[in-house]
């Protein structure tokens, strides 16, 4: 019974002597619960969307306050109301919009006299889950502004709602493509670079670089560039066999353009998570520390970045953590050259922030790492 008391009571001193572990066991249950709670509402609310009024008559109005009640009341949508069809088109194609209305001039005339009119429906179908709740949402408060008009003939009018998908089909298992890519390259970031420090601490090993004239840039530096090319092919052979498995072939939708903004982005991307690693855990020193924040962290960058659900739909606080996420710009950045056949210039604002934030997650690694036993 002693010999079980002194290994109960070794292993208790272990963890009790780690106060990271123990935090970490104690909040990310709760972190857990906040971010895939959230992630997933069931509901999605505040999708963007672009209305164009070339009318201005009576039924024209009415549409519009059918869509505001769907704003104010489930809050499923969050309306813009623009003067330029141009300025919508391109932000539906940018992402800034899920979908654009647009109401032509004559209709209220066509309505009240013919019985009949149309309203143009342009969805962006890259993102499933959006489009399919804006189509339903969305055809509802269209169609239902027949009550409360007569017309000339004497029949019940009725609105058609002409649906156009901007760009080409998009499974949902596609959709998905991104997500898996950026899933790798996470994976990748967290079992190279400055993993290999924690295990040479762990074993002991790590006194041999340390003796050497090597300093902090060269040690984290050189980890991070190991990392980097390791985790950029693994990543690039995870897109490719990812979009074989779709039924998305690269050499069809990917533009010159577009190849290099895929690797420009996979590479930024990587770059980002690994100065990102090394700045959390450039002084950890034991694997079991890896493993537990790298779940976590895994959690928290993945599920709020858009990968499988719209960022829109999250609450304040979420929407406000995924602008600083790099996963969210590298999957927006991925989805818009994948799907919708763009090239640099669509994704410029992803690669000047994925650019950015890995410069300053390496900088701080450098200077925060610690060249000593």
């Amino acid at each position: 019974m002693r010999r079980l008391l002194a290994i109960i009571e070794r292993d208790l001193r272990k963890f009790l002597r780690n106060p990271l572990v123990m935090a970490v066991s104690i909040i990310m249950p709760i972190v857990y619960l906040l971010i895939l709670g959230n992630s997933f509402l069931g509901e999605l609310k505040h999708l963007p969307v672009a209305i164009i009024d070339r009318d201005g008559g009576g039924p024209a109005e009415r549409i519009i306050e059918n869509l505001t009640a769907v704003e104010r009341g489930p809050s499923t949508i969050t309306i813009h109301r623009l003067s330029s069809e141009g300025e919508a088109m391109e932000g539906l194609k940018q992402g800034r919009f899920k979908a654009v209305v647009i109401i032509p001039q004559g209709f209220s005339k066509h309505l009240l006299k013919r019985g009949r009119a149309e309203v143009g429906l342009f969805v962006d179908n890259t993102d499933v889950v959006s489009a399919n709740t804006l189509k339903t949402a969305l055809l509802s408060a269209l169609t239902s502004v027949r009550e409360g008009f007569t017309t000339v003939r004497k029949r019940t009018p009725g609105v058609t709602v002409r649906t156009m998908e901007v760009h080409p089909k998009i499974d949902y298992d596609q959709t998905l493509i991104p997500g898996v890519v950026i899933m790798a390259i996470f994976l990748g970031a967290l079992t190279t670079g400055v993993f290999n420090m924690v295990m040479d601490r762990f074993l002991g090993t790590d006194e041999s670089i340390l003796l050497t004239p090597l300093t902090r840039t060269d040690i984290v530096a050189g980890l991070i560039i190991s990392g980097l090319i390791i985790t950029t092919v693994l990543a690039l052979v995870v897109l490719f066999l990812s979009s074989l498995i779709a039924g998305i072939y690269l050499w069809d939708v990917l533009s010159p353009g577009g190849l290099v903004g895929v690797i420009l982005v996979v590479t930024l991307s990587t770059l980002s998570l690994q100065g990102l690693m090394f700045l959390i855990l450039g002084r950890a020193d034991h694997p079991r520390v890896v493993g537990v924040l790298g779940g976590f962290l895994n959690v928290i960058l993945f599920f709020p970045s858009g990968a499988v659900y719209p960022v829109e739909s999250f609450p304040p606080f979420l929407r406000l953590f995924a602008k600083v996420n790099p996963e969210t710009y590298s999957v927006h950045a991925l989805k818009t050259v994948l799907f919708k056949n763009a090239g640099l210039g669509a994704i410029k604002e992803d690669i000047l922030f994925l650019s950015v934030f890995a410069f300053f997650t390496i900088v701080l690694a450098v200077l925060t790492f610690k060249r000593e036993l």
